[in-house]
């Protein structure tokens, strides 16, 4: 492999890493702002939209600009931007231009990592290669994950805030943003579509059916994950979980787990098939929620997260199978549509998942539909198996 070749794919890998040190670590950042602003948990959440909001427009309106304007042009710019904004947040104490600067950080988010998916599709040859591929970059988003939640730890316990972590992502991304600028990027592919605005480009992809399935299959597996990492602490505490994987540390386990399944799923993948491998995912991932309703706390405390190694091959892969049906140049404008619709059900999941939980008394009911949405899953992943084969 080329030592650029190699060089581009480091970086990808580790923008993904950085991006989840800040944007997974919501859960332990939400009870620190509640804390500082005197909110209330649902105000905190703000924290979670304003990021995920930014991301979802990126996606929608400037997802084709990797194709447009080259894949390094939107990885320099989206690195660039981000690491203005993690700084200005680093020494940011006011609320709403808090807000505002995660905003700026989530449509950053969304640029960079539309052009480093592009990039994945110039690094591969094959769809099952670019399958793989997604499944390891998506690996170091798991690493990240589990990354934030103790270097915010540390940084409260040394008596810093915790915007302190927006200052070390920024940091990290200027040196990723030194590596693009030094390292040679593929050269872009001709375009053989019409020129045409980034957000026709990206809504563009929802008239291909095959896309438009994968979206809602994305959609649905992101309200199943979110449920986990977004309620899962309070489901545990609210069944008054005191053994085994309460709490943090059922969170933790959950995205262990996670990254693990995601640097395996390439070898699954290759050895398995890719709808014979989702299928029997989707299925585990249905068992371990049902699972965890039917046996009580301690069930729940454990079939919960053991759901996250059996998520872990489902969303790389269902975003590669989706990119890579469209030709290179259009790649850019595919990622952005998937990253829309991945933001769009990271904001609307949880909030059902509440809203149903507090009609109904508690996490407990929030769960029952999301194990609804693992059941739909479930079936999908079951039909696009059997399919695959006729």
């Amino acid at each position: 492999m080329p030592a650029a070749d190699r060089a581009l794919r480091g970086l990808a890998w580790l923008m993904f890493l950085v991006t989840a040190m800040t944007t997974n670590v919501v859960g332990v950042l939400i009870p620190e702002v509640a804390r500082a602003y005197g909110l209330s948990l649902t105000e905190a959440g703000g924290l979670q939209y304003a990021t995920m909001a930014g991301i979802a427009l990126a996606g929608l309106f400037l997802g084709g600009m990797a194709d447009r304007r080259g894949h390094r042009t939107t990885v320099l710019l989206g690195l660039a931007l981000f690491a203005l904004a993690s700084v200005l947040i680093a020494f940011n104490r006011a609320l709403a231009p808090l807000l505002v600067l995660l905003f700026a950080s989530g449509l950053a988010i969304g640029v960079f990592k539309t052009g480093a998916i592009a990039l994945i599709g110039d690094l591969v040859r094959t769809p099952d290669q670019h399958a793989r591929e997604m499944n390891i970059v998506e690996g170091f988003f798991a690493l990240g994950a589990i990354a934030g939640p103790p270097i915010v730890a540390r940084l409260l316990a040394d008596g810093l805030p915790w915007t302190a972590l927006y200052g070390l992502a920024g940091a990290l991304t200027l040196g990723l943003l030194l590596v693009a600028l030094l390292v040679r990027f593929p050269a872009a592919r001709p375009s053989i579509e019409p020129e045409r605005p980034d957000m026709i480009a990206t809504l563009a992809i929802a008239r291909d059916r095959r896309a438009v399935g994968y979206a809602a299959c994305i959609f649905l597996y992101v309200g199943v994950e979110t449920a986990v990492y977004v309620w899962m602490p309070a489901l545990l505490a609210a069944e008054g979980a005191k053994t085994l994987l309460p709490g943090a540390w059922a969170l933790s386990t959950f995205f262990v787990l996670r990254a693990i399944g995601r640097f395996a799923g390439a070898w699954t993948l290759e050895r398995l098939g890719w709808a014979q491998t989702l299928a029997v995912c989707g299925v585990a991932v249905l068992a371990c929620f049902t699972g965890g309703l039917a046996g009580g706390h301690q069930a729940a405390a454990t079939l919960l997260p053991l759901s996250g190694l059996f998520m872990s091959v489902l969303y790389p892969t269902l975003n590669s199978r989706a990119i890579s049906g469209f030709p290179p140049e259009r790649h850019g404008a595919a990622a952005g549509f998937i990253l829309f619709v991945t933001c769009l059900s990271a904001v609307l999941s949880p909030l059902a998942i509440g809203a149903v939980s507090d009609m109904f008394g508690g996490p407990r009911a929030g769960f029952v539909l999301a194990t609804g949405m693992a059941l739909a899953l479930a079936g999908a992943m079951l039909f696009n198996a059997a399919k695959s084969r006729v």
